[in-house]
């Protein structure tokens, strides 16, 4: 697949079919649970409308036919503290290994920065190695036990960095 004419953009609301799909199949392949997880969170299958609030934003990665991964940042669920979380960061097998899953970070990341936010928190599964040893690469730290109330119980890491 040519990175031409592939983007990051803001999501709209006809990229949400094929996001969802981004994102539930990225579990049955890395074996993550289902139950716990954005696998069944009820915002999922509405990712245009999840991210219309305040300090919040969700983009893709896309070419000019299909959406191929997203990665979004919004203020921590449930926390009394000026901390935002970097959720639902998932890419189709056409675009891993290519520089998108960095290029994502660094925007969600930038994002965070320009809403004002002081820490990243973010929760991944043991199981995506690649992607955590991204998150360690820009400097995010493990935690020995989860912030605020995302709902993700099956979810065993936790990261944060000051931004």
């Amino acid at each position: 697949m040519s990175q031409d004419n592939i983007i990051i953009r803001e999501i709209r609301p006809e990229d949400n079919p094929q996001i969802e799909a981004i994102i539930k199949g990225c579990f049955p392949e890395f074996k993550i649970p289902l139950k716990g997880t954005a696998y069944e969170d009820a915002e999922t299958p509405f990712m245009y409308e999840s991210y219309q609030g305040d300090k919040e934003i969700y983009y893709v990665v896309a070419n000019d036919k299909e959406v191929l991964g997203g990665g979004g940042i919004k203020p921590l669920k449930d926390y009394d503290g000026n901390v935002c979380e970097l959720q639902k960061m998932y890419f189709s097998p056409k675009v891993r290994g290519k520089g998108f899953g960095k290029k994502m970070f660094t925007k969600c990341l930038e994002a965070a920065k320009d809403f004002g936010f002081e820490t990243c928190y973010l929760e991944s599964a043991s199981q995506l190695k690649a992607a955590i040893h991204i998150y360690e690469q820009f400097g995010f730290e493990h935690r020995n036990e989860p912030l605020g109330n995302t709902g993700h119980y099956s979810c065993g890491v936790w990261m944060t960095k000051a931004l």
